[in-house]
This record gives structure tokens, C-alpha cells and sequence, in this order.
């Protein structure tokens, strides 16, 4: 495996370094597609209806998809084309070392994470709110970035924000009663190259989201797996829809109310390319 270089994957076969223990592997049997994840159409009339579904999806799941959110579909897909330019010409030592003057996080393919085992992906992390405050650190490279990922940025704010209110509306809150919680915004996304032999690696460890509310966009790739009735299962790739996952700071949020009892949250790991906000 070549050192510092954005092409480490481009190899025939698996390093030992990148083959989780045999228990810990996804294996080569077919994932299925959970088709049990609503997706609710945020565009209707009906906001009642809505309200109603949305909060049935978090109690049930905690995981629901969005349609009809009022995202142009060109604002994620440039986006994606921007991460994967980003990804694609920069060497790694050149991100590292950028990222430390900068204040944004890089973490490529050598970075340890579990007894000696690497994680098949490349990732950048940065903070987003305040959003004219915050694109001064972001990369200068590709020339793009500032503009395209601040346009998708901005719209992601949007988005949650509204969905936040949706809660507050349907459990009664006066309006408005997350924004304050909603003030740290951190934009994380993930390279997961092609691998000769995916059985054996990991695009990143399961785990739960900290976060009040995450916003995750596949693209067209069902890659983000969520742990479904004792089973992994992937999410489907919905045309120009946004998952979102009511993380561990609602869940853990005081209020008395049998929607913050009820919510179940499920381990996901994403085995491809996709890229959301925390």
C-alpha cells in the first residue's frame, strides 16, 4: 500500500491491516433492504398528518426518511462531486497537514481505530454555525468548496430546523425551543472507495449519534446499514431524499413526554460513499 496517497486503495488485494477479526467482519452474505424506514413527504398540505407520522417514526425507529424537503436534488449531487474532487486530488499528507493549520479534521486510511485494524474510508469534519464564521477554515481546495458545501450547509440548517419545529408542534413545545440546542453544527463526510474484497473490512465501526439530530444524504447508493430487529439491513437510496436520525441528545432530553420514552435508536454503520451533518 503506497504511503500519503489519495490512491491507497487501488489495490488487488486487502492489507492485513484493513481485515477485521472474523466475528467483527460484514461477511459476503446479501444485505437486505429494510423497507420498515417511513418516508414521509414533508411537502403535503396535510401538516397535521405529518406532524403525526413523524413522531410515529421516532417512536418506533428513530430513523425516518424526507421527501419533497425543498432541497434542490443539484445542490446535494455538487456537493458530492465537490467531496469526491477533495478526496481525489489531494494527497493524504497534504490533508493532514492543512487541517492542522486550518482546524478541520482529516482522518485518512492510516489512522488506527480498533487494535491495529484501519477503516476502508478517508473523512473530513469541520464545524458549520456560524456559517459566514466557519467557511474561512473550511479548504481552499477545490476552488469550489467554500461556495458549493455553504449552499448545501445552509439548506441542511434549514431542514433540521424545520424538523425540530415539527417535533416541538406535535409535542406541544412553545416554538422554537431547540434552536438554542441547535447552535453547534458539524458537517462530516466519507469517501468508502471500491474494495477488492468488502467482505473484510469496515466503512466505519457501528455505533450510536450523539447528536441532537443528524441529517445523512446517500446519493444513490443503499450503503447506510442500521441494525433492524437483531439484523443489519441497509437503507434504501430514496431519489433526493434525506435520512435523519433523532440522536442521543433528544433521546436523553428532560422533558416528561411519551414520545422522548418511546424512541428506540438503532446502531447504523455506513459500508459507502455518503455525506451528512451532525
Amino acid at each position: 500500500m503506497e504511503k500519503h496517497n489519495t490512491k491507497w486503495f487501488n489495490i488487488e488485494c486487502v492489507p492485513h491491516c484493513f481485515k477485521f477479526p472474523q466475528e467483527e467482519r460484514p461477511g459476503d452474505a446479501p444485505i437486505p433492504i429494510c423497507n420498515k424506514i417511513p418516508v414521509i413527504d414533508l411537502g403535503k398540505s396535510q401538516k397535521n398528518e405529518t406532524i403525526k407520522q413523524l413522531l410515529q417514526a421516532g417512536q418506533e425507529f428513530g430513523f425516518f426518511q424526507v421527501i419533497n424537503h425543498g432541497i434542490l436534488e443539484n445542490v446535494a449531487t455538487q456537493t458530492l462531486s465537490t467531496f469526491e474532487e477533495f478526496f481525489n486530488n489531494m494527497t493524504e499528507e497534504e490533508k493532514v497537514n492543512v487541517a492542522s493549520r486550518k482546524g478541520w479534521i482529516f482522518t485518512g486510511s492510516q489512522e488506527e481505530v480498533k487494535n491495529g485494524v484501519h477503516l476502508w474510508r478517508d473523512n473530513i469534519k469541520h464545524p458549520c454555525h456560524p456559517l459566514e464564521k466557519c467557511m474561512q477554515s473550511w479548504p481552499d481546495k477545490p476552488a469550489t468548496y467554500r461556495e458549493v458545501v455553504g449552499r448545501y450547509v445552509a439548506e441542511i440548517r434549514m431542514l433540521s430546523l424545520t424538523i425540530l419545529e415539527l417535533i416541538c408542534q406535535g409535542l406541544g413545545i412553545e416554538s422554537g425551543y431547540f434552536d438554542e440546542q441547535s447552535e453547534v453544527q458539524l458537517l462530516s463526510a466519507n469517501n468508502y472507495p471500491a474494495c477488492p474484497d468488502p467482505s473484510l473490512t469496515l466503512g466505519i465501526l457501528k455505533h450510536l449519534d450523539p447528536s441532537l439530530i443528524t441529517i445523512i444524504y446517500q446519493g444513490n447508493v443503499s450503503g447506510l446499514q442500521v441494525l433492524v430487529d437483531g439484523k443489519w439491513m441497509c437503507v434504501e437510496a430514496v431519489p433526493n431524499a434525506f435520512l435523519v436520525n433523532i440522536g442521543n441528545q433528544l433521546e436523553q432530553y428532560p422533558l416528561e413526554t411519551e414520545f422522548f420514552r418511546k424512541i428506540q435508536f438503532l446502531n447504523f454503520e455506513a459500508s459507502n460513499y455518503n455525506n451528512g451533518t451532525y
